[in-house]
């Protein structure tokens, strides 16, 4: 019966993305190629001083994402740091500096780790002005990032890759804001709460008084799973009813992470005017997906429990959604990964450490997999011995260069932040008396979850480590931020190196790109990559755990 009710979970969710697959996509890729502007659209441009038919090199357009971050940063810690001043701050005093640092760059970068318990933390004005905001903005900044490649590798020596701000409004304006209507529209029907009445003080039948909080919950959980940030308004995320009430709204926010990260693909393809390519990158997307589900649903049913788990949805959609969460990059959580299996935990962490790519953050999951598609392409043109050619491009030392920096930035942070962890004798003695609740090999696997989560901007946690630490606020907040941007540099060079080229036509030595064995070849590369890099610190942790 287990069984058969996985299946219909997982059928209904492919039926459901494959009926989107090409509408969405199809006008995504509208919307980044149209040359018209809508009103609003217009408005903003005069405001801000920018002409929308002006096309910007690779140094240019990384200027636009990278001044308009760290402004969103100053403004997220900004509205914390003066919460007891703002309407609707519900009482509550200012964030404090360290959680202030830590959650405005968690949020900026579409990371969203919450190092605090947010209905005891934030009011209304800070949870819509600053976090609801970024968490559009920092979802279309990805989705830019991502269109701006697609560009390079469409572009005939233009040596531009489009205009951030352009891209950056229509990703919000006509994307992420209608779709997060309706889905919030269907939240509320399903149960999510939309309101601004504070918090009710009731009396619970064994005579004590409960506090039941209220909250624009429904808008916010919308664009949080569709955005693919994750960061819950309650601290339970979407375990508490409010946020997540029943089994077909958990099937409605899984469909809400994978909705945009797999109709990109479609999107890629059209753009590079071959959609052949889009079902490649497609087909490895979900095959890793649906192996990646099957493995941590297995090892969470072989354990038999039920701990941390909400009985509304079980081990199958338990397993659903934070295979959902961890292979893309939202963090969201409907049960507690600290409550996993070892083996359970470690595939939160392998989804991770693949790079979120199966299929990834919105935009950055497209970006990665087309980063990690180069270096394969460049695997086989060593296997034949002739110059690598991805969709007409030349890969040459500059651009295999660049895809190598990337696919070495986040293990970078991760394994430098876990080491740091235990190696520095103060950093050490404060971890493990004041962060690790369970000592051994569990704690060790909490600390290396948090720096996986928080260098691929993922934002979920094991649940048993106190993060709020000066160490842990300073060292995730600089690997979110690093993880997030270090990246962004290589991929936007990249390219503005391919927009420079002009297309080389395919000859019979040209490896085909759109057929099942480049899907195969794409696949073991990127698992290639992730098991060299990754798995003697798995030894050291859940797979010690496991076979203890």
């Amino acid at each position: 019966m287990a069984i058969w009710l996985f299946v219909a979970q997982l059928a209904t969710l492919v039926l459901l993305l494959a009926i989107a697959y090409r509408p969405l996509g199809d006008y995504m890729a509208r919307v980044f190629t149209s040359r018209t502007d809508l009103g609003v659209e217009r408005g903003v441009y005069r405001l801000i001083g920018v002409d929308p038919r002006s096309e910007q090199s690779w140094p240019a357009y990384l200027r636009g994402v990278l001044a308009f971050s760290v402004l969103g940063v100053l403004l997220v810690y900004a509205l914390q740091r003066l919460q007891q001043f703002l309407p609707y701050a519900l009482g509550l005093p200012a964030v404090p500096e360290g959680t202030a640092f830590n959650t405005a760059i968690s949020f900026v970068t579409n990371t969203n780790w919450q190092s605090y318990s947010p209905e005891q933390t934030v009011g209304y004005t800070v949870q819509a002005a600053g976090l609801a905001v970024q968490n559009f903005v920092s979802a279309a900044v990805g989705i830019a990032v991502a269109i701006a490649l697609v560009r390079g590798f469409a572009s005939r020596s233009t040596g531009t890759i489009g205009n951030f701000w352009v891209d950056l409004l229509r990703a919000t304006v006509r994307i992420l804001l209608p779709l997060s209507l309706i889905a919030a529209v269907v939240l509320i029907a399903g149960g999510a709460i939309q309101n601004l009445a504070g918090a009710e003080h009731v009396s619970t039948i064994a005579g004590a008084t409960q506090s039941i909080p209220g909250g624009p919950v429904a808008s916010q959980e919308a664009i949080k799973l569709l955005g693919t940030n994750g960061g819950g308004f309650f601290n339970a995320n979407s375990a508490h009813p409010f946020e997540n009430p029943t089994a077909w709204t958990n099937i409605v926010e899984v469909l809400l992470m994978l909705l945009i990260p797999f109709s990109l693909p479609r999107t890629f393809g059209t753009m590079v005017g071959d959609k052949r390519q889009g079902y490649a990158i497609l087909g490895t997307m979900g095959l890793l997906f649906v192996v990646s589900l099957i493995a941590m649903t297995a090892f969470e049913s072989a354990s038999g429990s039920l701990e941390g788990k909400e009985t509304a949805f079980g081990v199958l959609g338990s397993t659903l959604f934070n295979t959902t969460s961890t292979t893309t990059s939202t963090g969201a959580v409907n049960s507690m990964l600290d409550s996993y299996s070892p083996l359970g935990g470690m595939m939160a962490m392998i989804n991770m450490m693949l790079g979120e790519i199966v299929p990834g953050g919105v935009g950055s999951g497209l970006y990665g997999i087309l980063v990690i598609a180069v270096i394969a392409v460049f695997i086989a043109g060593l296997m034949v011995g002739r110059t690598p050619e991805y969709l007409g491009k030349k890969l040459g030392p500059r651009e295999i260069k660049l895809a190598s920096l990337y696919i070495l930035t986040t293990p970078t942070l991760v394994l430098i932040g876990t080491g740091l962890s235990f190696a520095v004798p103060a950093i050490r003695a404060d971890v493990e008396k004041t962060s690790i609740l369970n000592p051994g090999l569990h704690g060790f696997s909490e600390v290396l979850y948090a720096f996986t989560s928080a260098a691929n901007n993922n934002g979920s946690a094991f649940a048993g480590l106190t993060a709020s630490t000066p160490w842990f606020n300073t060292a995730l907040g600089v690997a979110m931020f690093l993880g997030r941007f270090v990246p962004i540099v290589f991929v936007l060079a990249l390219a503005g190196s391919l927009a420079q080229q002009g297309s080389v036509p395919a000859t019979a030595g040209t490896l085909p790109t759109h057929r099942p064995q480049f899907v195969g070849l794409l696949t073991g590369t990127i698992v290639l990559v992730s098991a060299l890099t990754y798995f003697p610190v798995l030894a050291l942790g859940p797979l010690a755990e496991g076979l203890n």
